[in-house]
């Protein structure tokens, strides 16, 4: 039985997946599951982060070890957890039998703009800003990560998530200095797909475009989503994973 181990991005955590896992264990029925928090996100939220990949990368491979998970795993992870993915692949290759990288990025394939465009930023700030109310924070989160209308429901939930477990401003900007650091290896020891956002406005998908042409990986585009690919459209995300998983077992 695979397991698949799902990683989220800069203060994300595993309820913001909303109902993708739910979705994935349906297209594959006895797969096991698993929604990883980085530290200093959801059930870690009290934990440091580390400032570097590397670090994040043992920290999820602790937690598994704690879980009692062995793997070898498929990592489906977006943003910066794709950096810790693709990290892990390359440190650990035999603990992994595939990557699905969404919407991520690393510094050698892009350009700094490229990894984070000039104009999300004025969008961020409310996040950025500690002293900034949450439902502005969280606003801005979604409208800068989504292409869809603002859903009320959604909001009010990561609303309450930000509240039960806070990152705090440290832990932000220590993921913040993670990814910016986060050089992408020249090849990826195992198989993978790159899975891009054509209306992305937080990362640009000519970052993923960049990656899947490094390696020959292949590469699907959204043509309407935003970085925050499994909100904007799960079943997407869901069908192309596991249809390229199907068509190509990993080795």
């Amino acid at each position: 039985m695979t397991t698949w181990v799902l990683l989220r991005g800069l203060g994300r955590e595993a309820r913001h997946w909303g109902d993708l896992p739910q979705r994935l264990r349906a297209e594959l029925p006895g797969t096991r599951v698993l929604a990883i928090d980085l530290p200093g996100n959801g059930r870690a939220w009290c934990k440091p982060s580390p400032s570097r990949v590397p670090g994040m990368v043992d920290a999820v491979r602790d937690e598994l070890r704690l879980r009692g998970e062995a793997g070898p795993f498929v990592v489906l992870a977006l943003s910066l957890g794709g950096m810790v993915a693709m990290e892990w692949a390359v440190r650990h290759p035999g603990e992994l039998r595939a990557c699905v990288l969404v919407n991520s990025s690393a510094s050698g394939f892009s350009r700094p703009w490229q990894r984070l465009r000039p104009g999300a930023w004025p969008l961020l700030l409310p996040w950025l800003l500690p002293r900034a109310s949450l439902p502005a924070r969280e606003l801005a989160v979604y409208r800068v990560t989504s292409n869809l209308p603002v859903r009320a429901a959604v909001l009010d939930d990561w609303i309450a998530i930000a509240l039960s477990r806070p990152v705090s401003p440290r832990n932000l900007a220590r993921q913040l200095l993670a990814a910016a650091r986060y050089r992408a290896p020249a090849r990826l020891p195992v198989p993978a797909l790159v899975l891009a956002s054509a209306g992305d406005r937080l990362v640009s998908p000519r970052a993923s475009e960049a990656i899947a042409e490094a390696w020959g990986a292949p590469l699907r585009t959204h043509p309407g989503a935003g970085h925050d690919l499994p909100l904007d459209d799960p079943e997407w995300v869901v069908r192309q994973a596991v249809d390229w998983v199907r068509q190509r077992p990993p080795a």
